[in-house]
């Protein structure tokens, strides 16, 4: 790292950028070449992004029963048609080697009782137990080795307390080309905002989930580096599809916390109040259903009955079973008055994942030069209209090693980033009305969960689209006028994912996948994407 000077705000100058902590963006950082200069920055600490709260694991093919092809066809199965089959071959055939890294690194899945083998769990739409895990709280196992391992490096600096601005282009500079060299960082501790360039910037900064009034995602999950790369001329790919977690916790002191699917892929049912099994009605593999699936289930049942939750039951199952297989969530329940050993779990389904995000290639690329997408901000054809159980951290892992194999390929090529001014702040002032800010996040939330949920029509989706464009012309004025702040920056993020959303939405006059509207029930014969392309956007060059 190289600092400009020791002037405010800052000035920092390194060979790669990562914008994001999770699992994808520390990959990336722990498999690039170690004489690369490299800076992780993230808004909490290192290791508080999504990746920490996963819990039920990463699935690849570990068993001599499974194999690559059926892996293959599970998730063509769950993704309604549109799962782009080389995108997911791809992260498929590179499962075992990331799982391996994984353990090479240190994290310590769980081992059969009997034996020394890997445990693997099942999960919806797998038809094969494939799921390796650390107990049920993987992400923790993840996040806490790649961040020990992050830190240990000397070429690797990580910054935490800095939420990202906007990305720099040439374009934003009025220079020539097509290239990303930067981005306009705040730093929460002083309120400035530093110029971070980089030869190479990877955004992983996660999903958009809180754009919805519940959710199991953490706080950070405002969808920044989606509207960034958007607003720097980026195209974006099926941000209709929100994948909701069927079976969050429900009680009024739980905040965001996600029931992992492993409790039904391990014989938890769903319930009724009354206690009567409800899921065969709706589909044959019952509880182990894709999620979308149950998600629609428990919101039609809820809705049917004016019930504010539903209930999913494993007590059937040995005390020491469920302390062993799940001691987080037994503990976390517990903590709330609820022994799941004796007693069923209230759940509601809540936002969890956002399926869509920035195109990007098998080696990460955007269409921006120089500037890769991983993890869930990226939309590389996967997860199609709706992800698999455990994908997503596999995802995670295969294409953060691909951008850093694609990175440590083209780095002696790439020269480094042209000049940048600071970021201008003699134009605006201090807010002295924060109360609109948090009145426009909580209107935000409620009308997109009202209208933008599970269950869509066409009259919602206007509805929401009116509100969204009224909001984003406000958020506009007090952007221009006032200096940024973390909450000003993530609800001018959370407006433009949003607005991608309801417009992806309205374009899609089907119901595939997660999205279900009732104005279009039915399938149209032809699966595409929703591709949408910002005014600015320019052909990439080869």
């Amino acid at each position: 790292m190289a600092r400009d000077n020791d002037s405010m705000p800052q000035s920092y100058e390194y060979d790669v950028l990562i914008i994001g902590s999770g699992a994808a963006g520390l990959t990336v950082a722990l498999n690039l070449p170690e004489h690369l200069r490299v800076c992780v920055v993230s808004k909490a600490d290192i290791s508080s992004g999504a990746t920490l709260w996963a819990q039920g694991g990463i699935a690849a093919v570990l068993d001599a029963t499974d194999s690559v092809e059926n892996h293959i066809q599970d998730t063509l199965n769950a993704g309604g048609g549109l799962c782009h089959e080389d995108a997911v071959r791809f992260t498929v055939e590179h499962g075992k080697e990331a799982i391996d890294w994984l353990i090479e690194s240190g994290v310590d899945f769980t081992r059969q009782e009997d034996n020394d083998q890997y445990h693997l769990t099942r999960e919806g739409g797998h038809s094969h137990r494939r799921i390796i895990h650390a107990a049920d709280a993987t992400g923790q196992a993840v996040s806490t080795t790649l961040a020990s391992q992050a830190a240990a490096r000397p070429n690797i600096e990580l910054k935490s307390g800095r939420v990202a601005v906007d990305l720099i282009t040439n374009r934003k500079l009025s220079l020539p080309g097509n290239r990303c060299i930067g981005a306009y960082v705040l730093n929460l501790e002083d309120n400035h905002v530093e110029l971070f360039r980089a030869r190479f910037t990877v955004v992983a900064t996660g999903g958009a989930s809180k754009a919805y009034r519940y959710t199991t995602n953490p706080d950070g999950a405002s969808g920044d580096g989606i509207a960034m790369a958007w607003r720097a001329g980026c195209r974006v790919a099926n941000m209709e599809f929100n994948q909701f977690h069927p079976t969050c916790l429900y009680h009024p002191h739980a905040k965001s916390f996600l029931i992992t699917e492993a409790v039904r892929g391990e014989g938890g049912v769903l319930r009724l109040p009354d206690g009567s099994r409800f899921m065969d009605r709706f589909d044959d593999r019952a509880e182990l259903a894709p999620r979308d699936i149950v998600a629609r289930a428990i919101d039609h049942e809820m809705k049917r009955l004016g019930a504010d939750h539903l209930l999913l039951d494993i007590s059937h199952k040995p005390a020491d079973f469920i302390k062993h297989h799940f001691p987080t969530i037994y503990e976390k329940c517990l903590s709330f008055g609820i022994d799941i050993t004796k007693s069923p779990i209230p759940v509601v389904p809540a936002a969890h994942y956002t399926c869509g995000g920035v195109i990007s290639d098998e080696r990460a690329r955007t269409d921006i030069n120089q500037l890769y997408v991983v993890g869930e901000a990226a939309f590389t054809g996967l997860h199609g209209a709706n992800r698999m159980a455990s994908n997503s951290l596999l995802e995670c892992l295969v294409y953060g090693r691909a951008a850093a194999q694609d990175i440590a390929r083209r780095e002696a090529d790439i020269p480094p980033a042209p000049s940048a001014p600071g970021w201008d702040e003699s134009q605006v002032r201090d807010s002295d009305e924060d109360v609109i800010i948090s009145h426009n996040w909580d209107e935000l939330r409620h009308f997109m969960w009202d209208y933008v949920g599970i269950v869509r029509t066409t009259k919602r989706l206007q509805r929401a689209k009116h509100r969204v464009d009224l909001l984003s012309g406000e958020i506009s004025e007090f952007y221009s006028n006032y200096r940024v702040t973390n909450d000003l920056i993530e609800l001018r993020n959370l407006v433009t994912i949003s607005d991608l959303i309801i417009c992806s939405a309205l374009q899609r006059k089907e119901s595939r996948g997660l999205h279900y509207t009732l104005d279009y029930p039915g399938l149209q014969n032809e699966a595409r994407d929703t591709v949408l392309v910002p005014t600015t956007y320019r052909t990439l060059s080869p």
